[in-house]
């Protein structure tokens, strides 16, 4: 029974507000902390079971009323409401029950890089970019640049940041994989539409316990800055390269001036980098099913295709085309598009755990 299963919910949420003022957790910093992350990941749970019980209890109360002539047209009034708010809140409960993908609430890295079709590819890097600061932007995330290699032509053959606020990873996760951009470049002259193409790669942050790292592992090369132009390129031996022996994963960085910041930046992401790879082992052992719960995809694969000649955006996993390119890329109205891949993952989720039962 619903009510049941939302009970367990509730009964630890009181448990933990009591756990919380106890001598031996606010001594506990970490115990502290992981008790306020696991009362915050159940609260809407919490918030929509008090909703179904009232709503119980009302339904009951007007299925009462009915065998009283006078109140009987108010109670069948009242119990339509009733009913569709019983609907309304068991499809919501429905969903927050779902499993979670533990990385939801984490923040990222994101790692962009220019694939096929040379400058064009640079500069919708750089593109692509701006409407993730747009984005971050209008959601109040906050944005650090990790590492960044520009072009020539003025985009970035590579750039990777790292995107900070809440629930980061929820909303950003479906980005990753190989993103298509067809327009007329700036350089041109008959007019023709090129094909361009550059990778997305949505990397969670990890905590430091969550990874360990031995120094004999790495291999830690420091290197002169280099780039098209800036106050410390080329001038200082600041850059910093580190490659993950046993994996054979390589980092670099050299946005800071100083090594030892560029040293700390890129152990981060190189944290980052071997966590998402266990991971991925992972899921390919527990099978393509649970790798399309968590949603992560096939990175290689082609997700979306931005066609600037007709204002389209159209998104290949589930056939969504927007004729919204401007209002997307320069407004960061990315949700348009995220918002439905979101739907899409619960709808199949929700399909998989019915077929499970």
């Amino acid at each position: 029974m619903l009510q049941t299963q939302l009970k367990v919910f509730e009964d630890r949420y009181e448990e933990i507000n009591k756990l919380l003022i106890t001598s031996e957790v606010v001594k506990d910093i970490k115990k502290m902390t992981k008790l306020s992350k696991e009362q915050s990941s159940i609260k809407d749970i919490v918030n929509a079971s008090k909703i179904y019980r009232s709503t119980i209890e009302q339904i009951q109360e007007s299925k009462a009323m009915l065998e009283d002539p006078e109140m009987e047209q108010m109670a069948k009034d009242e119990l339509k409401i009733l009913e569709k708010q019983k609907i309304d809140i068991q499809d919501k409960i429905r969903l927050l029950l779902l499993p979670k993908d533990p990385n939801d609430d984490k923040n990222i890295f994101v790692e962009l890089r220019a694939g096929t079709g040379g400058d064009e590819a640079s500069l919708f890097v750089g593109d692509i970019y701006r409407t993730y600061m747009k984005y971050c932007e209008n959601r109040g995330w906050k944005i650090e640049i990790m590492n960044s290699s520009e072009s020539e032509a003025g985009g970035f053959k590579e750039l990777v940041f790292l995107i900070k606020g809440e629930k980061v990873y929820s909303k950003m996760k479906f980005e990753s994989g190989t993103h298509r951009v067809q327009r007329v470049p700036a350089t041109e002259t008959q007019g023709r539409v090129h094909t361009s193409a550059i990778t997305v790669a949505i990397i969670p942050e990890v905590d430091d316990e969550q990874i360990e790292i031995k120094a004999e592992d790495l291999k830690i090369d420091t290197m002169r800055a280099s780039g098209c132009g800036g106050q410390s390129v080329n001038t200082t031996d600041s850059a910093i390269r580190i490659t993950h022996l046993p994996t054979g994963l390589v980092v670099t960085n050299q946005d800071q001036k100083s090594q030892h910041k560029n040293r700390e930046k890129a152990l981060k992401v190189l944290k980052a980098r071997l966590y998402d790879l266990q991971e991925n082992e992972r899921l390919q052992k527990e099978g393509a099913n649970r790798k399309e719960q968590v949603g992560t995809g096939d990175r290689s694969g082609r997700i979306r295709t931005y066609n600037y000649p007709q204002g389209r955006v159209t998104d290949h996993r589930i056939g969504l085309t927007l004729y919204r390119l401007d209002a997307i890329m320069n407004d960061g109205l990315l949700d348009e598009v995220i918002e439905p891949l979101i739907a899409d993952n619960q709808a199949k989720l929700i399909a998989n755990n019915s077929l499970g039962k």
